[in-house]
């Protein structure tokens, strides 16, 4: 099987997208690694499940993780912790103090999904996604990377035209613990008409900065390329947004830096997303855009994400929700976790190696035409969530030569 492997795979190549940033880039960043076996490194990962179809794509992220990690002399010491939905069925809370405590204390943290119709009539503070945002605050993690590629395997499977997908290569930095999701005050109240008034505030300070460099930085390691987006002409918030990139340029002269409104950066997403290299923008335009974005790939389930902080085990999540009404049917695509687990080894514990074999090893897969429900065409092999997880675990034992 092995040799079969070789020979399907001599040309594949990685985009920019797999090996744009180097850990050292975002530094610094904190990775405890504990005594192991003479000759290897032992690493705490923290997983979280999560709800829907969760569990399903986090199990086999673990076994590509273990497999990959122990042909490079790493090992992992796992621990599962409930967050979500399902925390909230154990526990009564989204996020129990324990699972806070384990991620804290890990090296890293996977994440699989989180939601599901069960709980879309519970109370705010009890709702699944409280967890996700607690997580995120309990970690200090702010900046979130979304890479967007279309492989040139799967370019048929965007709703774009050919011409307009392929190539596409682009990163979305997105800013974490700011903007309306965080902003206060925010509430519900009744003013003196007697009508229930929602309110949220837009508010940014220091995130700006700090966010920014991440972006000249990743962008510096792409092709050189930063487009910020806001909406400067409405907002004020998103007048200090652009002022303050904008000032950071000079400390970066072998970045281009553009601006574009956040409606016209939508549209041009669609229209032309070649034009994009490295695109940084806050909190709410950036869950927007990215999802955009991810669909031109041909599916929300080939995309992972990081989030880091400036010290502390970073959280590795694929971009996709909990899909309840696939959960528990094989029918998920468990790439964009995989290819999480990549970019924990890669950003999370500089162990870069072991997360080329996952990125490989995924290629390998896809090369060699197997396709989940998702992501299937005519001539390919339609494969379900753990015989997709299976040909990317044969393909992690192959050393594969990628033309770069």
């Amino acid at each position: 099987m092995a040799a079969a492997l070789q020979t399907n795979i001599r040309t594949v190549k990685v985009p920019a997208t797999f090996r744009a940033v180097s850990k050292q880039s975002l530094a610094p960043f904190r990775v405890r690694c504990a005594v192991a076996s003479p000759g290897k490194k032992r690493y705490t990962i923290t997983l979280l499940p999560g709800d829907g179809i969760g569990p399903e794509v986090v199990s086999i992220a673990k076994n590509v993780l273990q497999q990959a990690g122990s042909l490079e002399g790493v090992e992992f010491n796992f621990r599962e912790m409930p967050i979500g939905g399902a925390a909230l069925d154990l526990v009564g809370v989204p996020l129990p103090e324990e699972t806070i405590s384990a991620a804290k204390e890990s090296d890293a943290v996977l994440l699989g999904a989180i939601g599901g119709y069960k709980w879309d009539n519970n109370e705010k503070h009890l709702r699944p996604e409280k967890g996700l945002l607690q997580i995120r605050a309990a970690l200090k993690v702010f900046a979130n990377l979304r890479p967007a590629t279309v492989l040139p395997q799967l370019v048929d499977a965007s709703t774009l035209k050919r011409e307009v997908a392929e190539g596409v290569d682009l990163m979305v930095v997105r800013e974490l613990t700011g903007g309306i999701y965080f902003g206060e005050p925010r509430g519900i109240k009744t003013n003196e008409n007697g009508e229930e008034v929602g309110f949220n505030t837009e508010v940014y300070a220091h995130e700006i900065d700090r966010i920014a460099r991440v972006a000249f930085e990743t962008a510096r390691k792409r092709r050189g390329k930063l487009c910020s987006v806001d909406k400067a002409n409405v907002l004020e918030a998103s007048i200090l947004w652009r002022k303050r990139v904008t000032a950071l340029a000079s400390e970066y002269p072998d970045v281009e830096l553009s601006h574009m409104y956040v409606d016209n950066a939508a549209m041009q997403l669609v229209r032309d997303p070649k034009q994009f290299d490295t695109i940084v923008t806050n909190n709410i335009f950036g869950d927007i855009l990215s999802d955009e974005a991810s669909m031109i790939t041909g599916s929300i389930g080939m995309l992972p994400s990081a989030s880091l902080s400036d010290s502390g085990p970073g959280l590795f999540e694929p971009i996709h929700g909990s899909a309840p009404d696939i959960a528990g049917q094989d029918k998920a695509n468990p790439l964009a976790t995989i290819l999480s687990a990549a970019m924990l080894l890669k950003y999370g514990l500089g162990e870069e190696k072991a997360a080329k074999r996952i990125e490989d090893a995924v290629l390998v897969a896809l090369n060699n035409g197997f396709r989940t429900g998702d992501i299937y065409s005519a001539g390919t092999k339609l494969v379900g969530c753990k015989e997709m997880g299976e040909e990317v675990l044969k393909s992690v034992d192959s050393q594969v030569p990628a033309s770069v």
